[in-house]
């Protein structure tokens, strides 16, 4: 292994392109996976246990919340959703990037998480709240009522920008995918995501007393 894994967190207000830029990022590079979310709510049509989500009865989300065996977690109306911690860390550890698309809350769980140390976030912003509202309106997935509490609850996302590693302005969909792919490639070569250096480190300094 070169190098280890990391956390790759992607945030911001609906309409912002976070979901376009993960997926341009996957097809960047094939090798990168989202977090597959653990949830209490049944199955719906067509989904698969494992690969859309984990699904698991109530007692044994709690019971996995109680042992610290969630990197974040939050409950949904009725439901509760999380993302288990054992699947991630073997991902850090076997040299492959994990991504979440998750809200600043889940990020900040994450952030405070037994593997911090690997997590790299980045908030992605809107050129300005009129654009974010033309955004909302022309994806055409939403009624006037939805995209409205979209809008209402954007800007509390928005407010919590300065907790990120990063935070890019999407005022052009090229050039913030093009920044994406640069953070992504300078935080892999991060000393702390390089186990190997310590050894190569030892093989100079040997090397440099051999000389004597």
């Amino acid at each position: 292994m070169t190098r280890r894994g990391l956390l790759i967190i992607l945030s911001s207000p609906s309409g912002a392109g976070k979901s376009t830029l993960a997926r341009a990022l996957r097809k960047w590079d094939e090798t990168l996976r989202f977090s597959v979310s653990a949830t209490t709510r049944p199955p719906r049509a067509g989904e698969v246990d494992g690969t859309d989500y984990f699904f698991v009865p109530v007692e044994d989300f709690q019971r996995q919340v109680a042992d610290g065996d969630m990197l974040e977690h939050a409950r949904v109306f009725e439901n509760y959703y999380g993302s288990p911690k054992a699947p991630v860390a073997e991902a850090i550890d076997a040299g492959r990037d994990v991504l979440f698309d998750i809200d600043w809350q889940g990020a900040q769980q994450i952030s405070n998480s037994a593997l911090q140390d690997h997590v790299l976030s980045i908030f992605i912003l809107p050129p300005s709240i009129p654009e974010l509202h033309r955004r909302l309106v022309s994806r055409g997935q939403d009624d006037a009522e939805v995209i409205e509490k979209r809008m209402q609850k954007s800007w509390d996302e928005i407010s919590h920008w300065d907790g990120y590693d990063y935070v890019l302005v999407n005022d052009d969909l090229a050039t913030t995918e093009d920044r994406l792919k640069t953070i992504i490639t300078a935080e892999r070569l991060r000393a702390s995501q390089q186990p190997a250096l310590v050894d190569h480190v030892r093989k100079l300094q040997t090397e440099f007393e051999d000389r004597a």
